[in-house]
């Protein structure tokens, strides 16, 4: 049994009548074809049971939903909206490495960057869409470690990017 860093040291109990795809129907969510790289590299990398998911983009249907810097041309609501699609971008790719995403056993670490403009410091607040996800589909085993960034600039003028290290059951 897994125990998360927090001071309460709880353990990850997945409660068999709420699997995460089930969590996930129930916010209406569905997961969307994994998303291809758009340049040298590879999707995932999996060692042992830990899948590290790289940078995902807020794509949706082939096309980002969110470019530029927050606030000046993002307001935070839709950066943060922008995070959880890029959140669910990255649970597409872990599921495919896991074999679904029923196997995903606890979200690790989110990495998300926010392109930002010099005095925006709401980066945390952003990256909660992308937390808040994986609190709703994991419960207790997605609460993870997290690195809110600020950014000058990210791929083909993102606002977020996201990602995540999985521990595959």
């Amino acid at each position: 049994m897994q125990r998360d860093g927090g001071a309460k040291g709880r353990e990850y109990r997945p409660d068999p009548m709420n699997t995460p795809s089930d969590a996930l129907a129930a916010l209406g969510l569905t997961l969307p074809p994994a998303p291809k790289p758009v340049a040298a590299y590879v999707p995932f990398s999996r060692v042992g049971d830990l899948v590290f998911v790289s940078g995902q983009l807020p794509m949706r249907d082939g096309a980002l939903i969110a470019t530029g810097p927050v606030p000046s041309s993002t307001t935070p609501e839709a950066a943060k909206a922008a995070a959880q699609q890029c959140a669910l971008n990255a649970l597409a790719v872990a599921a495919d490495a896991a074999g679904g995403l029923d196997r995903i056993a606890q979200v690790v670490r989110l990495g998300v960057f926010v392109q930002s403009d010099p005095a925006f410091t709401g980066q945390p607040a952003v990256a909660n869409g992308a937390s808040e996800l994986m609190l709703s589909v994991f419960g207790e085993a997605g609460r993870h470690a997290r690195a809110a960034v600020g950014s000058v600039a990210l791929p083909l003028g993102a606002t977020v990017e996201v990602e995540v290290i999985v521990r595959v059951a």
